[in-house]
This record gives C-alpha cells, structure tokens and sequence, in this order.
C-alpha cells in the first residue's frame, strides 16, 4: 500500500485522520515525571539527612557539588548516557503503560521496515538491555537494521521507518510520548541533503500519511509483533509471525 508521492497539507492529513503535531512533538510525560519525582526526593533526602545526621552547610555544599560534578560528567562524557539508563529502567520497573508504549513505539519501527523492504537484524526494549548488547552506555534501546546503501531512493524508505514509532504510538495512545530522536534524525537528513522547508515538510507529511496507513492496514501483524517482542522472541520468529498475519503482496513493498 502506498499513497501518492505529493505534497500533502495538513487538512489532508486531518481528513485521514492525523494530527500531525501529536506525532512529530514528543514528549515524554512519563519519565519527565520519575525524573521530577527523583529530583524531589534527592531534595527531601538531603534536607532529612541534614536534620538528622546534623550536616553542616558546607558539608552539604560539598556533597551537592558532588553530585553536580558527576551529572557533568555523565553529561560530557556518556552524553547523559547514565541518567538516561536510571530513568528508563525504572520506567520499565514500575511503569507498565511505558514498557507497554516502548514495545509498541519497537514493532512500529520494524513491522515498517520489514514491509518496505529492509531487514530488521535486532531490537532491544530497554537501555539495560541495550548496554549489555554493545557494552556502551550511548546506545540507546531499539531496532536496528541490516546495512544498505543510503541513495537518494530510499530515502521514502528511511523516512517511513524513521516515523514509524511515533506513528504507531500515536495510532494506540493519541498521542506519541517517545521518538523525538527519531524525528530529530530525520530532520537532520533531510537538512544535510539541502532540502528547503517546503520540501522537507512535503516529504515529512507524505511519510506520516503512508507510514499510518501502512499500520492501520496492518494492526493486527502489529499487535501480533508487539507481543512477540515483550516477550523477547527471535528475529526469526517475529518476521515469521509478519509473513503469517498479511498478504504476500504486502510484503518488501516497494517505495518510489
């Protein structure tokens, strides 16, 4: 299935019932909130163990440039990596519709890639998960891809991918909470091939419109994936699943 290659406005994606700003603004509400909640009670720990132990102001100045040192650290060095890896394993710990949208954010990115044509090779769901895998605290969790060669025609491809997890989160939830990497690496693509913003937003709005199309037509290899996924199943066993749920025809579609 694929939609003409056009510039679209946004009414046209409303009338396909799209809000485009509710797919391409994420915001993740859920560890922006464990973080607040972290920080807050950091805050209400410190002042108990002020009383309590009877710190001094310049013991607690200390420990609280300490812990600004080490926030700098993990910054410059792991690129937040650290704190990014605290907040997502204990939004999978103790948050279940956050695990639940990570899964399904996952299997949007590889049921798409699968039917365009590019072959998912691994995925992972957490950022524990994703530092045991490749040993670096800069790799976040996901699906990756068997390599190919980026030319000017896949990038249709890429693109559809590339929005396939805010997509998908949007289509479940109203609303896409994670992805803003994703987003944020398309629009950096698209601005190294010198793409205008008319032309960058022409091809953004087509591969939203497609990509949820795609999914739509495909819920249920979605849900079936989604849930294979959770369970931590083989690359194998997730594209046979795929193969078994739609048409032979929608398979490895191909992209102008």
């Amino acid at each position: 299935m694929q939609v003409p290659l056009r510039l679209y406005s946004l009414d046209e994606l409303r009338l396909n019932g799209i809000e485009a700003s509710s797919l391409l603004s994420p915001v993740d509400a859920t560890l922006g909130s464990i973080e607040r909640n972290l920080q807050l009670a950091a805050a209400l720990g410190g002042l108990a163990a002020w009383n309590v132990l009877g710190f001094s102001p310049q013991q607690v100045l200390y420990f609280s440039l300490g812990l600004l040192f080490l926030w700098t650290l993990d910054s410059v060095s792991f690129d937040g990596g650290v704190g990014s890896l605290v907040l997502d394993t204990i939004g999978h710990t103790f948050s279940q519709k956050y695990h639940n949208r990570v899964v399904q954010h996952e299997a949007g990115h590889f049921l798409i890639a699968y039917l365009v044509g590019i072959l998912p090779k691994g995925y992972t769901l957490t950022s524990l998960e994703a530092l045991k895998k490749e040993g670096s605290l800069n790799v976040q969790a996901g699906t990756a891809f068997v390599d190919f060669e980026f030319v000017e025609e896949t990038l249709n491809r890429f693109s559809c991918i590339a929005l396939a997890g805010v997509a998908a989160e949007y289509l479940l939830y109203g609303i896409a909470e994670g992805g803003l990497a994703d987003v944020n690496k398309l629009d950096m693509l698209l601005k190294s091939l010198a793409f205008t913003q008319k032309k960058a937003d022409s091809q953004v709005r087509w591969s939203v419109l497609n990509t949820v199309l795609l999914l739509r037509r495909h819920e249920l290899a979605r849900a079936k994936l989604a849930e294979a996924m959770s369970m931590g199943k083989s690359i194998g066993t997730c594209i046979g699943i795929i193969e078994e749920t739609i048409d032979d025809s929608d398979i490895q579609l191909q992209l102008g």
